[in-house]
């Protein structure tokens, strides 16, 4: 690769290309990839981000803006966090499977009272789930429908919290 090729900057917003053969940055996400990921993952239809563009800041952080911009942009935020791409695993954030965890379908769990109470205090909990291992949106029932808590991550029967510590609650 030469000196002169594109690279991620950590002080501005590039869009996320199209597909793989619109890819300038090497190991950059592409929409193509975000919404496939979400899709097998979650079931979440990509028909849900039609209003939203998805853009990198540093490397594989990615952020969701619904509507669009000129590219690239140097600000300190667009959107909401979305998605780390730049790992073995991708994961969502927090924000992310609270605004659109909702329309999840796959590798969702829900807890009750006291498990629930557990997962927002940050704590890992053994639980039985005979889904997928890996990153879960966890969810809650409030007044008849499952409500997003947050991400959990499910490994040898346990859930483990990975709510931010800014963000857990002592309910």
């Amino acid at each position: 690769m030469s000196d002169d090729a594109p690279t991620n900057d950590g002080q501005r917003f590039d869009r996320l290309p199209a597909t793989a053969e619109e890819r300038a940055v090497e190991g950059r996400a592409t929409r193509a990839e975000v919404l496939e990921w979400w899709d097998e993952r979650f079931g979440v239809d990509p028909a849900v981000f039609d209003e939203y563009s998805f853009w990198e800041r540093g490397s594989g952080k990615v952020w969701a803006l619904r509507g669009e911009e000129p590219t690239p942009v140097e600000v300190e935020g667009l959107g909401i966090t979305f998605l780390r791409t730049r790992q073995e695993h991708w994961k969502p954030t927090l924000s992310a499977v609270q605004r659109f965890g909702h329309h999840a379908s796959e590798n969702v769990i829900a807890l009750d009272d006291d498990q629930a109470a557990t997962f927002v205090a940050g704590e890992d909990q053994d639980l039985a789930w005979d889904g997928d291992w890996g990153y879960l949106i966890v969810t809650r029932e409030i007044a008849g429908e499952h409500e997003p808590l947050g991400v959990g991550l499910y490994v040898y029967d346990e859930l483990r919290s990975v709510v931010p510590k800014g963000r857990r609650r002592d309910l």
